[in-house]
């Protein structure tokens, strides 16, 4: 179970980015509500888990959230209750999602989300997996095949009503991919508001994507490209800027939505080098959710900075407040608000919605468009590929730590390739999606299509052993975050007290010590072998060998006739002293 720690979450309310003035002779302040999110990653149905929460008198209750239907009923009680209103998202919507979304191309989560609402969204990485020209299809709607799946496959598609922005995304001749800012404008006549909206994805976007989809893409620092764009949006008439960045950090403690303390991460950065013109920065891709009131940091910038963790379980109701005369913001003010739905059955059982928490109902339209989608899934997704032992589960919360899964992953990659000459397999966290539960002891193409839906080939390459050490060493090197590669057929230990290059300790490939001189047959998906999640050093290798889908091996895996345990931990000891 995830746990998420709430104060009296439902009456949350974060002041004092901007102190409240007395509203001019136009009368009282004009108040704008954005409706702000991230990460949703396809999760049109209700997950078949709860989260914990703290409730006001301080119980810690399980509270079934999440869902497309109830997320776009939350959306819409939250605008019902506000004149003025926005819908926004900073990235990652699409892909690293369930078989019922990823299946089809994403298309039912595109048009799950224009029907709750969305109007603008931030592009992220996970956005470009399938590559830049499917992003605009996904945009502009139409058929066209781009990919290995079949589009269309239930009806045809529209593409969103809602504007993808990534104004940082710059092409060979200068322009931006998509358009880099957007313009609404709130009530009428004196009392007109105009509040401009940036929309960046990362800049280490072309780590995270095969390169092959991005080609004469590359992705400008987000700082500088949203002080630039901030002062075109003012220059137009804007009163307020809100920033959409698929970026963002990590707090000290992962259970307090509702607050940021000792965050860090790129984030941090970012807003360390903004123009003050920017109000609110509505953020993503670390998957944590926080509120922060940033001018507690930097008086100079009394910005408001926001995210909403991901999976759709939660939405930030975010209130500024304009003097209507001045057009300056008097006020700004965010809470979580939890997605709460019916119910869930998970693998304890039944979990009833929590009374400490407001409920939402379905809503039917979304809910309809949804169970046809999962209807035509479900054939695929409840296939038996095998049975486990257990629920073999994936490390939520740490890249720097084995995990049973992604130690199984790399086994399952490591035999499909023993025909190739394959010695050692490498697997990255990322690239793990999902644990597996093994309800029954069985384990269903849905559930492995979930670990891995990206539909990566593998690829044997011949490396040295020194070229293999420095694959390794990067794991602690890389400038965009450490992350522990799942190794098979590999074992060491690492020391980080040691000097950068020395980190690796005694490697041993199939039970013998490694030699830098000797030649290994080294097994990863294609998104690694190009350097993806930086691991640029993998790029040194010479293919040799080409592989089935990361997939077909995870499912050839578990349909070798016997009950698979979860792998014991252990291949990576961390000997750094304390």
């Amino acid at each position: 179970m995830n746990r998420i720690t709430v104060a009296a979450l439902g009456a949350l309310a974060l002041a004092g980015c901007a102190q409240p003035r007395a509203a001019g002779p136009d009368g009282a302040p004009l108040t704008v509500k954005i409706v702000a999110f991230n990460d949703f990653h396809g999760a049109l149905e209700t997950p078949g888990r709860a989260i914990d929460l703290q409730a006001a008198d301080g119980s810690v209750v399980k509270v079934p959230a999440g869902g497309a239907a109830y997320f776009a009923s939350a959306v819409k009680s939250l605008r019902a209750k506000a004149a003025n209103s926005v819908v926004v998202a900073a990235g990652d919507l699409t892909s690293a999602s369930p078989l019922v979304s990823s299946l089809f191309l994403d298309e039912p989560t595109v048009k799950a989300l224009s029907m709750a609402g969305l109007e603008i969204n931030a592009a992220g990485n996970h956005e470009f997996d399938r590559g830049a020209a499917e992003l605009k299809r996904l945009q502009n709607g139409g058929c066209a095949k781009l990919t290995k799946t079949e589009p269309c496959q239930l009806e045809p598609f529209k593409g969103a009503s809602y504007a993808y922005l990534a104004g940082n995304t710059i092409q060979a001749d200068g322009t931006s991919l998509f358009p880099g800012t957007a313009l609404r404008s709130f009530g009428s006549g004196r009392r007109k508001v105009t509040i401009g909206f940036i929309g960046l994805t990362t800049r280490l976007t072309g780590n995270y994507v095969d390169p092959a989809g991005i080609k004469g893409i590359s992705f400008a620092d987000e700082a500088d490209t949203a002080n630039k764009l901030a002062a075109e949006l003012k220059a137009k008439g804007a009163d307020a800027v809100v920033m959409l960045v698929h970026e963002g950090g990590y707090p000290a403690r992962s259970d307090q939505p509702e607050k940021c303390d000792g965050l860090s991460g790129p984030i941090v950065d970012i807003a360390k080098r903004l123009t003050p013109a920017v109000d609110v920065i509505v953020s993503g891709h670390t998957h944590r959710a926080y509120i922060c009131d940033y001018g507690v940091t930097d008086p100079a910038k009394p910005l408001l900075l926001t995210s909403a963790g991901n999976n759709g379980v939660m939405l930030t109701d975010i209130d500024l407040s304009f003097d209507p005369a001045t057009k300056r913001v008097t006020a700004k003010h965010a809470r979580q608000v939890i997605v709460q739905g019916d119910g869930v059955t998970s693998s304890a059982g039944p979990v009833k919605p929590s009374a400490a928490f407001p409920a939402f109902a379905a809503d039917p339209a979304v809910a309809a468009h949804v169970a046809r989608y999962a209807a035509a899934a479900e054939p695929r997704a409840r296939r038996v590929v095998g049975r486990a032992s257990a629920p073999i589960l994936r490390d939520e919360h740490d890249d720097m730590k084995e995990s049973p899964l992604g130690l199984l992953i790399a086994d399952s990659q490591l035999a499909a390739t023993r025909a190739s000459g394959a010695q050692v397999a490498l697997m990255n966290p990322g690239g793990v999606r999902a644990s597996i539960s093994a309800e029954g002891g069985q384990v269903t193409f849905g559930d492995i299509y979930t670990v891995q839906p990206f539909g990566n080939n593998l690829q044997v390459k011949e490396m040295s052993g020194a070229q293999l050490r420095a694959v390794l060493e990067q794991q602690f090197a890389k400038t965009d975050g450490t992350a522990l590669l799942f190794p098979a057929g590999l074992s060491y230990s690492y020391d980080l007290s040691k000097p950068e290059g020395q980190r690796i300790i005694a490697p041993m490939v199939g039970g013998k010590p490694m030699r830098d001189d000797a030649v290994y047959r080294v097994t990863v998906n294609s998104f690694l072998g190009g350097g993806g999640d930086g691991f640029s050093t993998l790029k040194a290798g010479k293919d040799v060998a080409g592989g089935m889908l990361d997939l077909d091996a995870l499912e050839a895996w578990f349909a070798r006739g016997q009950v698979v345990d979860p792998p014991a931990l252990g291949r990576v000891k961390d000997v750094t002293p304390r």
